[in-house]
């Protein structure tokens, strides 16, 4: 047999393998957004998903002792500094900005904006040397123009403020997203533990320690007084979904073509309007309807033609 090896230098796994944990990733980062918007309604948006990640660094340090043997948290001043590096850069920049935007911007919406990623990973692709196909094409083509018929009808409902704040923080959303996205087709440059348990381990510390150092800074506290069982609930499923969840995404990131990783910010957005209509009450029209329809099917191109297309290099197994 052979193994595929993308433009990044990743042996791509079979699709048999690729499945489960991108099925995974899609449904609960879609279901991250519903998450941060209950968080942020009583509880200090920084500092909250600081302690989130420190929380779930320690459930997953502990679960990688007891199965793996602490041997396994070994890494080199090289590869602390690179998984440093990649969870802030993901998980402070890209979760910090997507906290504080949801007090403003509807997690539907901002799950929404989020879904433009995958055309940044194209763009990179296409710098790189890469030449995806055209049924990979076709696909983010037409899950972009799902996302714009999303965001056509006549403006976004803030959750709080005025139309000024949806719009600044919106963009701040999209800036974060290009970010999120450059870091994430870099990792494989970076010397990163083999482990992606470990990697998952640093990255989620890293980010932990900058949130909630970042949150204390700027005034935050924590006063479980004030808080709403919503709330506490929203932070207990991110604290799960952040080691669950994360844990996938690094396992993908070097198992998978990127543009199929990528297809998460596609099904997202329709998890994210889901939830957040059946539990927040958050509206869906039928623009937003004929949308998500329309992004699901740019997601199943981008997935056909991923696995359809040949391989950029053969190796021999």
């Amino acid at each position: 047999m052979a193994s595929g090896v993308d433009v990044r230098g990743v042996v791509e796994a079979p699709m048999s393998r690729v499945a489960p944990p991108l099925f995974t990733l899609w449904i609960l980062w879609g279901s991250t957004y519903l998450g941060i918007a209950l968080v942020v309604q009583t509880m200090p948006p920084i500092l909250a998903n600081g302690l989130r990640f420190l929380a779930a660094t320690v459930v997953l340090t502990l679960a990688v002792v007891v199965m793996q043997g602490i041997r396994v948290l070994r890494v080199t001043r090289r590869q602390l500094r690179a998984t440093i590096v990649m969870g802030v850069m993901l998980l402070g920049v890209g979760i910090g900005t997507m906290s504080l935007a949801q007090r403003y911007v509807p997690s539907g919406i901002a799950a929404l904006i989020v879904s433009a990623m995958p055309l940044w990973i194209v763009i990179f692709r296409f710098r790189a040397g890469d030449r995806p196909s055209r049924l990979t094409l076709t696909g983010v083509a037409v899950g972009i123009v799902g996302l714009t018929l999303m965001l056509l009808p006549g403006g976004t409902t803030p959750v709080s403020g005025t139309d000024r704040d949806v719009f600044l923080w919106c963009l701040a959303i999209t800036v974060s997203s290009f970010l999120w996205a450059l870091f994430s087709w870099r990792s494989t440059r970076y010397d990163l533990p083999s482990n992606p348990l470990t990697t998952t381990v640093y990255e989620l510390g890293a980010a932990g320690v900058v949130l909630s150092v970042l949150g204390l800074l700027i005034g935050e506290r924590f006063d479980v007084s004030e808080f709403s069982v919503a709330s506490w609930w929203g932070w207990a499923f991110l604290v799960f979904a952040s080691v669950v969840a994360y844990v996938c995404y690094v396992w993908l990131l070097n198992n998978a073509a990127m543009s199929l990783v990528a297809t998460y910010a596609y099904v997202n957005p329709v998890v994210a309007v889901f939830l957040g209509w059946l539990i927040i009450g958050e509206p869906i029209s039928r623009d937003v309807i004929i949308g998500l329809t329309i992004v699901v099917g740019g997601v199943v191109l981008v997935v056909s033609g991923e696995r359809r297309k040949p391989a950029v290099i053969e190796e021999p197994s």
